[in-house]
C-alpha cells in the first residue's frame, strides 16, 4: 500500500482511479460529445443540419437560417441542460455525502420545490421577472425549503434518519407544489408564460438566460471541487471528521450553501427536474466507490449526460418542447422504488 495519509486523513493514494473506471469516464466524456452534437440538431427537428452546419455556425458563422437555428435557439437549449444535468447530479451526491442519506437530493428534500414555487409567486407579485430576479427567488426558495426540511427531519423519534428526512421532504414537497399550481390556476397570465418551464424543460432558453445563470452553477460546480476533501471526509461521519480537525457543522453550513447555488440555478434555468441528484451519485457511486473526491466530477459529467440524453429522447418521442422533466420522471421513478426496497433498508432499521 502506499504510505500514510493526506492531512484529510484519507488515503495519498485515494485519488487512484481503476482502469475500468478510467474507461468509463473517458466513456462520459465521449458519450457527453456525442450526445451534444446530435442535441444541437445533426439530424433533429423541423429544421436537419448537417454536422457541418454545426461546425461552421460555431466557428464560421454567417447569418444564414441554418446558423441562426443552430447558435440562437438549439445551442444554448443544450448548454442549459448540461450546465442544470452537472449542477443536479452533484447537489445530490454532496447532499448525500452531508446528510449520510442515500434518497438525499434536491428535489425529494424539497429544495426544487421551494425553488419553483419562490420563482413562481415572484412572478406572479411582479408579472414579469428579470433573470437575475428569477435566480434570486430560486435560490431563497431552495434555502427555505432546505432549512425547513432540515428542521423537520432532525426532530423528534428516529432524527435526522434517511426515511424521516424523505418523509419531511415529501411533504414539503406535497404542499408547495399544491400552492404553485393554486397561484397558477389564479393567475392565468402567469400560467402562460412557465407552463413548460413549470414541468421542467429545455425549450425556449435563450443565449441571455444561460449567460446570466451560468455563472452561478458554475462557481458552484468550482466550489465541490475544490471542497472534495472535506465533503469525503463529511460522508464518513461526524466523529471521523472531528479526528481529522474538521468541525461538521461549519463544513455542512458550507457544502448545503453549495446546494443552495447549484440547485437554485439548475430550476432558475430549466425548471423542477426531479431525479438526477438521486440517480447520477448512485450510479457514480457503483463505479468509483465511495470517495467523494472522484464521486463529484463523476456526477458532474454523468448528470450532463443524463439531462442531454433525456431531453434529446423526449424529443425524437415527440417535439421541441417535451419537458425533460417528464422524461426523467420515467427514468427516475423505478430507480427511485428500486433504491428505497433494496438499498435503504439498513439505513432505516
Amino acid at each position: 500500500m502506499s504510505g500514510g495519509r493526506d492531512g484529510m486523513g484519507l488515503p495519498n493514494g485515494g485519488l487512484r482511479l481503476s482502469a475500468g473506471a478510467l474507461k468509463v469516464l473517458a466513456l462520459l466524456a465521449m458519450g457527453l460529445a456525442i450526445a451534444t452534437v446530435a442535441s444541437i440538431g445533426v439530424t433533429m427537428g423541423t429544421a436537419r443540419l448537417s454536422l457541418l452546419d454545426v461546425l461552421d455556425a460555431l466557428f464560421a458563422f454567417n447569418g444564414s437560417r441554418e446558423h441562426i437555428v443552430i447558435t440562437a435557439l438549439r445551442l444554448p437549449r443544450v448548454i442549459a441542460g448540461l450546465l442544470a444535468g452537472a449542477g443536479l447530479g452533484v447537489a445530490g451526491a454532496i447532499m448525500q455525502a452531508a446528510t449520510r442519506n442515500p434518497l438525499a437530493s434536491p428535489d425529494l428534500l424539497g429544495i426544487n420545490a421551494g425553488a419553483a414555487f419562490c420563482v413562481v409567486l415572484a412572478m406572479a407579485v411582479t408579472g414579469v421577472v428579470s433573470d437575475i430576479a428569477l435566480v434570486g427567488s430560486a435560490f431563497l426558495g431552495a434555502g427555505v425549503a432546505a432549512i425547513i426540511v432540515s428542521l423537520l427531519g432532525s426532530s423528534g423519534p428516529s432524527a435526522g434518519g434517511p426515511v424521516r428526512l424523505v418523509l419531511a421532504g415529501a411533504m414539503l414537497t406535497a404542499f408547495l407544489a399544491s400552492l404553485t399550481t393554486a397561484i397558477l390556476i389564479v393567475e392565468q397570465s402567469t400560467l402562460d408564460q412557465i407552463r413548460l418551464w413549470a414541468a421542467g424543460s429545455l425549450s425556449g432558453r435563450t443565449a441571455a438566460q444561460t449567460t446570466v445563470i451560468a455563472p452561478f452553477i458554475l462557481i458552484g460546480l468550482g466550489g465541490a471541487m475544490v471542497f472534495r476533501r472535506q465533503i469525503t471526509t463529511l460522508s464518513l461521519g461526524g466523529d471521523i471528521a472531528r479526528a481529522v480537525g474538521q468541525e461538521p457543522t461549519v463544513w455542512r453550513t458550507v457544502v448545503f450553501a453549495l446546494v443552495i447555488l447549484l440547485a437554485g440555478s439548475a430550476v432558475a434555468l430549466a425548471g423542477p427536474i426531479g431525479f438526477v441528484g438521486l440517480v447520477v451519485p448512485h450510479m457514480a457511486r457503483l463505479i468509483v466507490g465511495v470517495d467523494y473526491r472522484w464521486i463529484l466530477p463523476f456526477s458532474a459529467l454523468g448528470g450532463a449526460l443524463l439531462l442531454a440524453l433525456a431531453d434529446l429522447v423526449g424529443r425524437t418521442l415527440h417535439s421541441q418542447s417535451f419537458p425533460v422533466g417528464v422524461t426523467m420522471a420515467l427514468i427516475g421513478g423505478p430507480f427511485f422504488v428500486w433504491l428505497a426496497r433494496h438499498r435503504v433498508q439498513g439505513a432505516a432499521a
